[in-house]
């Protein structure tokens, strides 16, 4: 065998190989790919499933907030405040109070709800009342089958980085939606349903991040980008030392 031909030999070999260590990879990049720039991205975080916001009447009597951070001061050392909003839970509204507490280096964020027409400190949702939040944030008439208490969740549950605890009320409808209501918010977080599903689930074979499903900079994925550039220029290279055009024009040149 002689040395172009063993140099030929050698670079199909190795693209061929590279070719089928790639195959289905490229195959899920190129399915996730369609899916993504073809789906709704509206379907797949539910909006089309959530009602429009409530909106207050401003002939209720509102109290101001001071009385409501006072109330909170009588039972907790406050040092700032992240936000304060008035917010609807079931048509009544409320304070939602995000603060943090005197000597908290980590400045973590707490949450307290206060009656808005009063001032009045009030515990998280229920269960009941987070059932009934649901259900006043979804469009469809399904009934619950089935109520579950989040405390914590692992890095692949589909409500995953979302504030906790929640309950997750899941509806018995054709996309099998489930309703995360966040208990010391007192609102809904997320929609998901088999859509957002399917997309996660192709979400995490396009970035080959088997771990939190988010992470672009993996190595998984850097290794195969890197191996799917030798697999393209080694294709090239196969047509430059193949090529019966190339190969005349080698000849005429020299």
């Amino acid at each position: 065998m002689n040395t172009k031909k063993s140099l030929r030999y050698r670079i199909r070999k190795t693209h061929r190989y590279l070719g089928l260590f790639l195959g289905i990879q490229f195959l899920m990049w190129t399915i996730g790919g369609l899916y993504f720039s073809w789906i709704n991205m509206d379907e797949v975080h539910g909006d089309h499933q959530r009602k429009p916001a409530v909106l207050l009447s401003v002939d209720q009597p509102f109290v101001s907030p001071q009385v409501a951070l006072y109330n909170l001061r009588r039972i907790q050392p406050i040092d700032s405040l992240f936000n304060l909003q008035l917010i609807p839970i079931l048509d009544k509204p409320y304070y939602q109070v995000n603060y943090v507490l005197q000597g908290d280096a980590s400045h973590r964020k707490r949450v307290q709800l206060a009656d808005a027409t009063t001032g009045e400190l009030r515990a998280p949702l229920s269960k009941p009342e987070a059932v009934a939040v649901a259900k006043s944030q979804f469009t469809e008439q399904a009934s619950v089958s089935r109520v579950e208490y989040l405390t914590e969740v692992n890095a692949h549950h589909e409500y995953r980085e979302n504030p906790l605890p929640a309950y997750a009320v899941s509806f018995d409808n054709a996309n099998r939606t489930t309703v995360y209501v966040a208990t010391e918010l007192g609102t809904v977080q997320k929609f998901r349903n088999r859509s957002w599903r399917f997309f996660d689930f192709l979400w995490m074979l396009h970035t080959m991040d088997y771990q939190s499903r988010d992470n672009f900079g993996n190595v998984l994925l850097k290794t195969f980008s890197v191996v799917g550039l030798i697999t393209v220029l080694s294709g090239f290279a196969l047509y430059g030392v193949s090529s019966p055009s190339i190969r005349k024009l080698r000849k005429k040149v020299a």
